[in-house]
């Protein structure tokens, strides 16, 4: 194949020059320690949601209480897509720094929400309350922090967007590694009476602890280059209204980054889904379970930036298009294999050939949704599309996914699901190719 020329600048920019060696290494890290911190809430939560809904959620029946715990979590969804507009117009109007650093004060304190809230046995009815203030506040810092995390990575090369931008998805990888290390040690160690009692709590202070060095960070990292050169950005409030210009001028844009993203968050949350799924309907091991998990996070987490380079070099559609057909051909087949033979070999060799996929698809994912829209107007592009792709594909996906189980009695309906949202996603990208010229 032939290499790809790299994409234009926006009208009205010059192009950025590129990065020094250690500009970019604190450009990489501002960005992905935030979206990290974000990923692990998220996917601590799904990963501890049996023990959480017994802890705050009180109900004779284990599954009503995991439907609750796992409700919960799709709610604080609901939000994100504001959070998105208003910190998203923030980060066009006033610099994707200064976003950065708001959005993850408001990530500190939802996460020690989640620490610290006291169980139902001690606050009756105000515990699942506060649980859901907790989730709202992580949900309103997630909406503003994709945006401007994503439009600060790509715009800091534009000849190899594709390799920063997928550093916004490896560190959802790495997020799940390390939630997915603390979820097999603990239940490896503790009994059920003590992850109940207090060990699900246990890495959420550890979050609680990275936050303050994120912070740190993005203080001391310098502004976007595409950025610096939108007309008074940061000084005089740059564009009128972003979220204006979105909503009059990119409804397109809209639809190619949210579709785009659609089979990736429900795989994503799948693959969270799954360690639970295999304890709860095929009886396997906690701790062996999400072991599972770790191998595929580990592959997210590697593969993804080289995804990046190779869609620098050869295309991105040209890798996002089969990967997405794969993962839908592939879904059906791969859960009646692990439900027909529930073992942890099967379970590890599911997730990782799922892995490989996402990994294939979204490593150029960010820089395909960012193209859907100018500088000017990126973030808040960016944060409202994926926040409200996310609310209505991904936050609700393990819900989804129980109540398909629960509803039908099939064990493999789940995989439906993947094979429905990988043709949204398939239509989405070749739209984007024929109408916005994004390859």
């Amino acid at each position: 194949m032939t290499r790809i020329s790299p994409q234009p600048t926006e009208p009205g920019t010059s192009p950025a020059a590129p990065p020094g060696r250690a500009s970019a290494k604190r450009a990489i890290a501002a960005a992905t320690i935030g979206n990290a911190l974000e990923f692990f809430d998220l996917a601590l939560y799904a990963l501890m949601a049996t023990y959480i809904g017994k802890t705050f959620f009180p109900h004779d029946n284990p599954g009503v209480q995991l439907v609750q715990a796992y409700a919960v979590f799709g709610i604080s969804y609901l939000i994100r897509p504001i959070g998105g507009l208003l910190l998203g117009s923030y980060a066009d109007r006033q610099g994707r720094k200064k976003a950065l650093m708001l959005s993850i004060r408001l990530m500190v304190l939802g996460t020690g929400l989640m620490a610290f809230m006291p169980g139902y046995a001690t606050l009756g009815f105000l515990a699942p309350l506060g649980i859901v203030l907790a989730r709202l506040v992580q949900g309103f810092a997630a909406g503003g922090e994709f945006g401007a995390a994503t439009s600060f990575l790509v715009e800091q090369d534009n000849r190899r967007k594709g390799f920063f931008g997928s550093f916004q998805f490896a560190s959802q990888g790495l997020a799940t590694v390390v939630a997915a290390g603390f979820a097999t040690g603990l239940t490896a160690v503790l009994s059920d009476t003590q992850m109940t009692a207090w060990g699900w709590r246990v890495p959420f202070v550890f979050g609680l602890l990275v936050g303050p060095a994120g912070y740190v960070i993005r203080r001391y990292v310098e502004e976007s280059p595409a950025m610096a050169q939108v007309p008074a950005a940061g000084e005089s409030g740059g564009t009128p209204s972003p979220v204006r210009s979105v909503f009059r001028r990119h409804r397109g844009g809209l639809l190619v980054a949210g579709g785009a993203l659609v089979v990736s968050t429900a795989l994503n949350y799948s693959l969270q889904y799954l360690p639970t799924f295999a304890i709860k309907e095929l009886g396997l091991d906690d701790s062996l379970s999400f072991t599972a998990l770790l191998i595929t996070g580990t592959i997210l987490t590697l593969g993804t930036p080289v995804v990046g380079l190779l869609a620098d070099r050869f295309g991105r559609l040209r890798i996002m298009i089969p990967a997405a057909a794969l993962i839908g051909l592939s879904a059906v087949p791969l859960f009646i294999w692990l439900t027909n033979a529930p073992s942890f070999l099967a379970l590890a060799l599911c997730m990782t050939v799922l892995g490989l996929l996402k990994a294939a698809y979204f490593g150029a994912l960010p820089s395909v949704m960012a193209d859907a829209f100018p500088a000017e107007a990126r973030a808040t592009g960016l944060a409202f599309s994926y926040n409200t792709t996310v609310a209505l594909f991904g936050g609700f996906t393990p819900t989804i996914a129980t109540t398909l189980v629960t509803a039908t009695g099939s064990r493999i309906s789940p995989s439906y699901y993947l094979l429905a949202v990988s043709l949204l996603s398939i239509a989405a990208l070749v739209g984007g190719y024929r109408f916005r010229g994004i390859r």
